[in-house]
């Protein structure tokens, strides 16, 4: 399978406007899902030009973000590639809001056979692939173009290889994005200013010795947890890209937002294999294709809104902090020794070539 191949997708003009109607409390990974967004599931899934009733196979589709979420846009985008390739003999059933479950919950259930299709982002798919836990190294990539040149390159793919083993298909990366900073203590610019911030983080060792080694007191808690610990003081602030922090209305309770850019965050499309496996060939191709040209579109979506979002988390009234190059390069040196520690025990020379292909991808898009 060519995982390199991407198609192009059509930027839908009508982005913004429905971002920015969303609330909410749900992450990828989150637990929380309301009346509200089970009854817009069910609106999207009902039969229009293709039917459950007439499809050889369905797929059930769950993500944790909510249904305003570019990533969510990209599920629907592929439902419809994937619904008039087969003319509708592969039914797809989206469910956004973690209403399948949390990320663990589902790739278990792809284990299973259960569920068809899952899109977490890659920090939960280290329960099941340690070497995943790369991408949680603070600032790996310099930039978004060259995150997806490596991710779709060799390192890439030896990773979704790796998780055949573990009853899954890997068919494409998708983009969650970089990881930021929002607060409501103060303006964070440099690593000085991480002093003493609580904040919440993922329940993963990478981040909370990161966020230790920069002087801050890390806390880790659930996602539907975390609306209420910011608006009760309990926590300081948390870290998730753009996108999460506008959509999820945290402009209500952070007063801050800096671009720290820290981790660069990414989807990995996951199919059941036993499901895959069961698909005669060409639907197989079918599937994988529209998770690669899905995954572009997705991916286009998802820079689109962070372009507008900044703006729009402006004018709720968040104090927006450019966090400078230099800054970065002195924060990455702090946390250097966490790499280091960790590098050691993903394996010092798959390590190396993540590196490697790193620089490769920096030189080639020079």
């Amino acid at each position: 399978m060519n995982k390199k191949h991407f198609l192009t997708g059509t930027l839908s003009l009508a982005l913004v406007a429905g971002l920015t109607a969303c609330g909410g409390e749900e992450e990828a990974g989150g637990d929380s899902q309301t009346d509200d967004q089970n009854e817009s599931a069910s609106e999207e899934n009902v039969d229009t030009e293709y039917s459950s009733s007439d499809a050889t196979y369905t797929i059930e589709a769950g993500i944790g973000l909510n249904s305003e979420h570019p990533q969510y846009k990209g599920l629907l985008e592929f439902k419809n590639i994937v619904e008039e390739a087969t003319d509708g003999d592969i039914y797809v059933e989206t469910y956004h809001s973690s209403q399948l479950g949390d990320d663990r919950q589902m790739m278990e259930a792809l284990q299973l056979g259960s569920q068809e299709v899952t899109i977490p982002s890659t920090a939960p798919i280290t329960n099941f692939v340690e070497e995943y836990a790369v991408f949680d190294f603070p600032f790996l990539f310099p930039n978004d173009e060259v995150a997806m040149e490596v991710l779709n390159g060799e390192v890439g793919d030896q990773l979704l290889d790796a998780l055949e083993d573990q009853e899954m298909v890997g068919l494409a990366y998708w983009e969650n994005g970089f990881r930021d900073l929002s607060n409501s203590d103060r303006p964070v610019e440099t690593a000085e200013d991480f002093e003493g911030l609580t904040v919440r983080t993922m329940e993963n060792e990478i981040h909370l010795d990161a966020f230790s080694e920069l002087g801050a007191n890390p806390t880790p808690m659930a996602f539907g947890e975390l609306f209420t610990a910011m608006q009760q003081g309990t926590v300081d602030g948390q870290e998730n890209p753009l996108a999460t922090i506008y959509l999820e209305s945290f402009y209500e309770v952070q007063d801050y937002y800096s671009d720290t850019n820290h981790v660069y965050s990414p989807f990995v499309f996951l199919m059941s294999k036993q499901f895959f496996d069961g698909l005669p060939d060409d639907y197989q191709e079918i599937v994988a294709d529209a998770a690669q040209e899905a995954g572009e579109y997705q991916i286009e979506e998802n820079r689109a809104a962070n372009a507008e979002l900044l703006d729009a988390l402006i004018e709720e009234g968040v104090e927006y902090s450019e966090v400078t190059d230099e800054a970065r390069e002195e924060m990455a040196e702090i946390v250097q020794p966490v790499i280091d520690e960790h590098a050691e025990d993903l394996g010092t020379d798959f390590v190396d070539e993540v590196y490697e292909a790193i620089e490769e991808a920096e030189a080639s898009l020079e």
